[in-house]
């Protein structure tokens, strides 16, 4: 499963995607953490990042793309993996479309967390109030006016991903303004109907079910052998009794014709003495 969410600071990607981490074994990759672990690592990509930063520059698209790249052929992200900070623009978009045909990838889903600006700002205003109140300092980065320049920002660099992703039918929209559970069991029924909870999930009970079938018809298949079985012994007598009558009755036909024979020696026997008695009267008269 290969995901992006979308949505702008405070729509609760950090928290979705972390749950779909744990509940599919996929990684979260966030570029500021690929970013970096590749300068930490020395690599080609990361020193060229290196340098960048040190200058004060901002990284530019195709050293992003090349870290991504890196990253995604690491063992950890063979069964999937989460998108956060990346793409923000359209050309990042496509930048990261060329570089997963190139590897053979399908991206299954960019899902959209939809939310109120207002609530968002309300949200931010009533934390920030909350931590004064405990005495705790706000986070500069936490503040309604540091979220108001983040949205706007969002609105003018990132929106119109929205559209991009919907052109290529990517796009899934959620109402971020659930609460985080039912935010959680709509992305799982999305993705679950879209098909994209990981092919070897819905492959292995497949199997099993395919499995289970075969097994329950070899056992099947073997009752119904031993009553023919069964009913063959019982019919071997019958058989035999069958075969040796017929032999019987061909061995009769001989022994009557014998017979027949044996009854007409002694008929014509017994003629031939009668004649001969007839035969001395007459010569005596």
């Amino acid at each position: 499963m290969r995901l992006i969410l979308l949505g702008p600071p405070g729509s609760g990607k950090g928290t979705q995607a972390q749950r779909l981490v744990h509940k599919h074994g996929i990684v979260q990759l966030s570029t500021g953490e690929m970013l970096r672990a590749a300068v930490a690592a020395g690599t080609p990509i990361g020193l060229q990042a290196k340098e960048i930063m040190a200058n004060g520059g901002l990284v530019p698209d195709e050293v992003v793309v090349g870290i991504i790249a890196d990253r995604i052929e690491e063992p950890d992200a063979k069964k999937g993996f989460i998108l956060d900070g990346f793409p923000r623009t359209v050309p990042q978009a496509e930048a990261l479309d060329e570089l997963l045909r190139k590897k053979h990838l399908k991206l299954d889903a960019v899902v959209e967390l939809r939310v109120n600006e207002s609530a968002l700002l309300a949200r931010v205003e009533k934390r920030a109030e909350e931590t004064r109140a405990r005495g705790e300092d706000v986070r500069l980065d936490d503040t309604p006016e540091v979220l108001t320049k983040r949205l706007a920002q969002y609105r003018s660099l990132t929106e119109p991903l929205i559209h991009y992703y919907s052109e290529r039918r990517k796009l899934l929209t959620v109402d971020g303004m659930m609460t985080i559970e039912h935010v959680t069991r709509e992305i799982n029924r999305i993705l679950g109907a879209l098909g994209a909870l990981g092919e070897e999930e819905q492959v292995k009970p497949a199997k099993k079910a395919s499995k289970g079938a075969r097994k329950t018809a070899k056992v099947a298949g073997k009752p119904a052998k031993k009553p023919a079985k069964v009913a063959k012994k019982a019919a071997s007598p019958a058989r035999k009794a069958a075969k040796a009558a017929s032999k019987a009755k061909v061995a009769k036909k001989p022994a009557k014709k014998a017979a027949r024979g044996a009854s007409a020696r002694k008929g014509a026997k017994a003629t031939k003495k009668v004649a001969k008695k007839l035969t001395k009267k007459r010569a005596k008269r």
